[in-house]
């Protein structure tokens, strides 16, 4: 997809969202059933994705951990808001990697120190871009990334987080 092929997909669409912000507003959702073991299985749209403990917390390995999971969604926006971003700016990328890393504590999450929080202590996002972009552009393509990236925003602006109880 090219510059001229992502303004005209997006067009009609920003222009519907700015004559009615409410069509804007689009509720996503992710749903599990727990499983064998200590275990809980995902569907993710294409696939179900079994997660289960860290093996810092006594699990296997066999699972996915959903703190990898979560570094996982934050590259893949990210990789996405920025193939995006640099269509939309004209920038050739010929390679392009992103890694995220996060570290963890894993004595907030057991409950050993109560001082120790539980979650990740710090995320570094890293793009390893193959490009003859110009500084200033790649300047522009990282502001521009880190600024639209959903996961990256949510992550750095938490959003309002409410746990309820439904009965069956």
């Amino acid at each position: 997809m090219d510059a001229t092929e992502l303004r005209s997909v997006q067009a009609p669409l920003k222009e519907r969202y700015r004559q009615a912000p409410d069509a804007a507003l689009v509720t996503l959702r992710a749903q599990g059933r727990l499983g064998e073991g200590v275990s809980c299985s995902v569907e993710t749209g294409k696939a179900l994705v079994l997660a289960g403990l860290h093996p810092a917390t006594g699990g296997n390995g066999l699972s996915v951990c959903s703190g990898d999971m979560l570094l996982q969604a934050l590259v893949a926006c990210a990789g996405v808001t920025m193939n995006a971003v640099a269509t939309a700016l004209g920038i050739e990328l010929s390679d392009a990697t992103v890694r995220a890393e996060g570290d963890l504590d894993f004595r907030g999450t057991l409950g050993v120190a109560k001082d120790v929080p539980v979650g990740f202590q710090s995320i570094r996002l890293q793009f390893t871009l193959d490009t003859d972009a110009s500084q200033e552009q790649l300047d522009s393509l990282l502001r521009l990334t880190e600024r639209y990236c959903v996961v990256y925003q949510t992550l750095a602006h938490s959003p309002a987080l409410t746990v309820a109880r439904q009965s069956p």
